[in-house]
């Protein structure tokens, strides 16, 4: 591309386009100003010094004023990370446009060794600013920021799965030394744990050893609090459940889901966080979030599905599979229930995991049809009121 063509860009968008690069020691600014041609700019500010950031932007317009007389705002793009949203919610309080985007979603080379490093990153995402600025379709995926009140409320249903993966882990640890010593009736979930561990001797007749009995102990102290931990979490996540209508008298989609079977108060409160916290175009906006949308392979002669995509949200993905088996056990009158069921029929195995992905996909599209209009499945059972 030409030097004229990219100041003619610059000039008809009237503004400076900067890119950033995000590190814990230090912030990498590339910026296009109107004024310079293609001339791209480069500096260095120390990671999370916002003053420093703000500093430099209020630069970067002072020489654009010089060269062109006019003031150019600022339009700021950063890739979506370990840094969350907090930089994009100071530059937005501080009147900058600012954009979150899915680094995944931006064309690289496919060559088999590519140059990488954090100036051609930097100068990437500048293209990738103006070319989606200029409306270029499908150039990237702009992430969809959600409220400091949705963010959070993610935590919760995160943290409980977390704490389940730990259970878990505890559990299996506890139940691996005991069948070192021939013991394999032990179950460390049960109420009388404590009682039973003085009962058991090894499988030659033995008393547990001693040195094996206090790891047990200790990790059974482990087991509790996190048991404990999940009926905190637990607790806080039926809170947020309970029914109740914001400001604009619009009920929450949590309580809605709780309403249909099949569905209980933790995978409502997934959906919820995951997902129908924010809104949705149309349904194939819904299949794409969730990454169980179509990737279908066509060139020349060849046409073949690959299946989903797997490009969304991995969390609400998994949910919907889950939830997908769960309906069909929970409402098998429902439209849905029959559908699968008519092209499964008496096949099985891999015809069964198949048509599982899409029920969730076709699913989800209802759940998100129920929250938004209220309009119930087709065949669904409600829960008795």
């Amino acid at each position: 591309m030409s030097v004229s063509c990219h100041a003619a860009v610059s000039t008809q968008l009237n503004a400076i386009f900067v890119s950033l690069e995000l590190s814990r020691s230090t912030w990498l600014v590339t910026s296009l100003s109107p004024g310079r041609g293609e001339r791209i700019s480069r500096h260095q500010v120390k990671g999370s010094d916002v003053p420093a950031l703000l500093e430099r932007f209020a630069q970067l317009q002072a020489k654009a004023r010089e060269r062109t007389g006019e003031q150019y705002p600022l339009v700021v793009i950063q890739e979506a990370g370990l840094d969350g949203f907090w930089i994009h919610r100071c530059l937005v309080r501080e009147g900058i446009e600012s954009y979150v985007v899915d680094a995944a979603s931006i064309a690289a080379s496919r060559r088999s060794r590519r140059a990488k490093t954090d100036k051609l990153d930097g100068e990437a995402l500048v293209r990738t600013l103006l070319a989606y600025k200029r409306g270029e379709p499908r150039v990237c995926a702009m992430v969809a920021v959600p409220s400091v009140e949705d963010e959070d409320r993610r935590r919760i249903s995160r943290e409980r799965r977390a704490l389940v993966v730990e259970r878990v882990r505890h559990v299996n640890r506890i139940k691996g030394l005991l069948f070192a010593q021939g013991v394999g009736d032990y179950e460390p979930l049960r109420a009388d744990r404590r009682a039973r561990l003085d009962e058991l001797v090894t499988g030659d007749g033995r008393p547990l050893p001693r040195h094996v009995r206090r790891e047990i102990e200790r990790e059974l102290d482990r087991l509790e609090m996190v048991v404990g931990q999940i009926k905190q979490v637990e607790a806080e996540r039926d809170a947020l459940l309970e029914p109740r209508s914001d400001a604009a008298g619009e009920a929450d989609t949590g309580p809605r889901l709780i309403q249909l079977r099949g569905i209980g108060p933790e995978f409502a409160g997934v959906l919820h966080a995951e997902a129908f916290f924010r809104s949705f175009s149309n349904r194939r906006q819904v299949a794409a979030y969730a990454g169980l949308a179509p990737s279908p392979w066509q060139s020349g002669s060849m046409d073949r599905e690959q299946g989903v995509s797997k490009a969304g949200n991995k969390r609400l993905r998994t949910t919907m599979i889950q939830v997908a088996w769960l309906w069909l056990r929970h409402q098998p009158d429902s439209e849905l229930t029959k559908w699968y069921a008519e092209r499964v029929g008496a096949n099985g195995g891999r015809a069964r995991r198949v048509m599982i992905v899409a029920v969730a996909r076709k699913l989800l599209i209802a759940l998100w049809q129920f929250v938004s209009a209220g309009v119930v499945p087709a065949g669904a059972l409600l829960k008795a009121a």
